[in-house]
């Protein structure tokens, strides 16, 4: 058996045994859960920097939205928090790139 010991998503095992082949797979503690999101995070966000691909991007959000519930929060919440801190502080459309302040 090829060993991946990696979170994955919900309907995985599903569609390995519709294909016929045999799995061995764990439901996590809250605490090992979210550990291995932020593992898929890092490697979410490596194969977005490899491949600069919208799909990896989508991967991304789809981590972000499991560790804010896992962290008792909703998405809902999340995006309030990102919208008050644009109104007060900006986004990053303008591109500026700060050198140095005096």
């Amino acid at each position: 058996m090829k060993q991946y010991n990696k979170l994955v998503r919900d309907k995985i095992p599903e569609i390995i045994e519709k294909s016929g082949r045999r799995l061995e797979y764990e439901i996590l503690t809250n605490d090992a859960y979210r550990t291995e999101l932020d593992k898929k995070l890092d490697e979410e966000i490596s194969e977005y920097r490899e491949s600069r691909n919208l799909e990896e991007l989508a991967d991304i959000i789809e981590v972000l939205y499991a560790l804010c519930e896992s962290n008792g929060s909703s998405v809902k919440e999340l995006e309030q928090i990102r919208k008050k801190k644009a109104a007060e502080r900006g986004s990053f459309k303008n591109k500026i790139y700060l050198k140095c302040v005096e």
